[in-house]
């Protein structure tokens, strides 16, 4: 299978490289490599026309500065380009989410992941916030989604925090292939990885749903999540950016479910909804 490379070169960087990091993701591109001055993304070639890149809404912007090339690569596999930007991080003094060839530390949590082509390491915003929720939320004996699962970290946080039933999904092959040899890593026996999306939740209720997706998916699927939330239950949502709370909050309190609280970083969100 044959890759588009995309380097793009970002000034100033941030919050750019974030902002087109989430747009590029919601344009099926499946791996970034974070430089000093930019930002390579990798997209299948047969699935993207180089012309789509014209549309994204961050290019319109006059305070940054932002140009690209392009060339074909072939299939591989990414880790050796992830083991140069990858650095471990902690979490409120308690996670650590680090890479295998990372030394331990004497944290409470230490999560293992090899990211290969998957989204979701922590590094984030986005998924460092949601690490936080779970920290601060008591998952013992819990039932808990992971919906859009990346990495898996979030589920494996979970399982570390005592839920004793997970599901982690997503429509990405490599992220379902990655979640499950993440899973197996830190010794998590109790999350069961699927590939698809919302159409596999079925009947199944859940204590806890995370989902770390975009806008555009969350207010499709809100009314999904909810009905397979347990009354009592919590959702967790994130992907989107400050002035999208609004938004999310409305489509949650129209399902039932009440705000309870945010998290923000960079202006991205990370809400807890109660239901």
């Amino acid at each position: 299978m044959e890759y588009l490379e995309i380097a793009f070169k970002i000034s100033p960087l941030q919050p750019a490289s974030d902002i087109l990091i989430a747009e590029l993701d919601a344009m099926e591109f499946e791996s970034f490599v974070e430089q000093e001055d930019g930002l390579i993304a990798y997209v299948q070639k047969d699935i993207f026309d180089l012309k789509a890149l014209e549309e994204i809404y961050l290019f319109q912007q006059k305070e940054f500065d932002i140009t690209w090339t392009s060339k074909t690569v072939k299939q591989q596999n990414w880790n050796a380009e992830w083991e140069k930007s990858f650095k471990p991080i902690l979490v409120q003094d308690k996670c650590m989410v680090r890479a295998p060839f990372h030394e331990k530390q004497k944290v409470t949590y230490d999560i293992i992941i090899e990211p290969k082509m998957s989204f979701g390491t922590g590094h984030h915003e986005t998924t460092f916030m949601m690490l936080s929720h779970i920290l601060d939320y008591d998952f013992t004996g819990k039932s808990v989604l992971d919906m859009g699962c990346g990495t898996g970290v979030l589920a494996i946080l979970a399982e570390m925090r005592g839920a004793t039933d997970l599901e982690a999904i997503d429509i990405d092959n490599w992220c379902y292939l990655n979640s499950l040899e993440n899973a197996e890593r830190n010794n998590c026996n109790k999350i069961t990885v699927k590939e698809g999306d919302a159409s596999l939740l079925g009947n199944k209720n859940y204590d806890v749903i995370l989902a770390n997706i975009n806008r555009n998916i969350l207010l499709k699927d809100i009314p999904t999540y909810v009905s397979c939330l347990n009354k009592g239950g919590a959702l967790f949502l994130s992907g989107f950016y400050l002035e999208d709370l609004e938004m999310i909050s409305s489509k949650c309190e129209a399902t039932g479910l009440q705000f309870e609280k945010k998290l923000d970083k960079n202006n991205w969100v990370a809400a807890k909804y109660v239901f």
